[in-house]
């Protein structure tokens, strides 16, 4: 089900109606989020964090993700949600900041079958149009990171697919000219330190051509979160990451 729901329940524009430039999208932009609830969001925050603290950097890392995303042009900026936003930390900011985007449920499975299913969603709603999916927990990403990833995947005689590792192993973004090819990774096991290279392994097994972006720390521990905001991440993870860890808030800009 595609929501397009507003903190007071209303429906909202289609969020190409709303963005007249978006709607000749050269591409799509795909962040996979679930919802910031206390006890079940960066749960590896814990300790030092509490689960609520934990929960309220979440919030903070989505919400900047959202702002950088939907400040690319000429794309279309989706979501595939899991979770339940009533319960969200910052709930309010990011029923406004949803509302700038096609939202629909992640599907039932792992999150390799999640991923695939999400890719395959996005080429019904914008068909023709290559992707590049994201997560929550890169918050240090701007508009230009984004759309240079997406020329790559734009320009003709580009590579099938990008992807971008990350510090721990595993992977932080993945991009593919045609969503549909995304079903080559879907049974790559996840959350492992070899996930980023067996993902590599099973695109070009498949026959596409990867160009492989510059590697990215994420935030999954207390250290990473710590690391991100003071190589400059955004305001709200920046200033959340502070109040929340310790420390001045200009020490981790």
């Amino acid at each position: 089900m595609i929501r397009f729901t507003s903190s007071g329940g209303t429906d909202c524009l289609d969020a190409a109606r709303r963005h007249p430039e978006r709607q000749h999208p050269s591409a799509a932009l795909l962040v996979l989020a679930k919802a910031p609830v206390a006890g079940r969001a960066k749960t590896r925050l814990c300790p030092p964090a509490t689960p609520h603290d934990a929960a309220r950097i979440a919030a903070a890392a989505l919400l900047d993700t959202l702002d950088a995303v939907c400040a690319v042009p000429s794309v279309i900026p989706l979501v595939a949600w899991a979770g339940e936003l009533a319960a969200a930390e910052r709930r309010t900011e990011l029923e406004h900041a949803l509302c700038r985007v096609i939202r629909f449920d992640q599907r039932e499975g792992s999150l390799g079958e999640r991923i695939v299913a999400a890719h395959a969603r996005v080429g019904e709603l914008v068909p023709g149009a290559p992707v590049l999916q994201i997560g929550m927990d890169t918050p240090q990403l701007g508009p230009a990171d984004l759309a240079g990833a997406l020329a790559l995947l734009i320009a003709p005689g580009g590579p099938d697919a990008v992807l971008g590792p990350a510090v721990d192993g595993g992977w932080w973004a993945l991009g593919m000219r045609d969503p549909r090819a995304a079903e080559a990774i879907g049974s790559v096991p996840t959350s492992r330190a070899d996930t980023g290279a067996a993902t590599l392994r099973a695109l070009r097994s498949a026959g596409l051509t990867v160009q492989v972006l510059r590697q990215l720390r994420d935030v999954d521990t207390a250290e990473d979160a710590l690391l991100v905001a003071a190589a400059g991440a955004g305001r709200r993870f920046t200033a959340e990451v502070a109040a929340r860890l310790g420390g001045p808030v200009g020490a981790h800009r």
